[in-house]
């Protein structure tokens, strides 16, 4: 993911490196990029400081069955 000139946080960077070296698309990357943007709004927190446990605790809550 390239093109970008505004300043990229140390965990977006990282996460755009992983995802490059796995050679996920441009789109790919821009929807996961969009997801942890999302995510991180949902809990009102840096997705720095979520974690495993805060996926965990939403999946229930997102996933059940009607």
């Amino acid at each position: 993911m390239t093109g970008a000139t505004a300043a990229v946080s140390p965990l977006r960077h990282g996460m755009i490196d992983d995802m490059s070296l796995r050679t996920l698309s441009p789109a790919t990357q821009r929807s996961y990029i969009h997801a942890v943007k999302q995510f991180s709004r949902h809990f009102g927190r840096s997705p720095d400081l979520l974690g495993l446990e805060d996926g965990k605790r939403e999946i229930p809550r997102t996933c059940s069955v009607k």
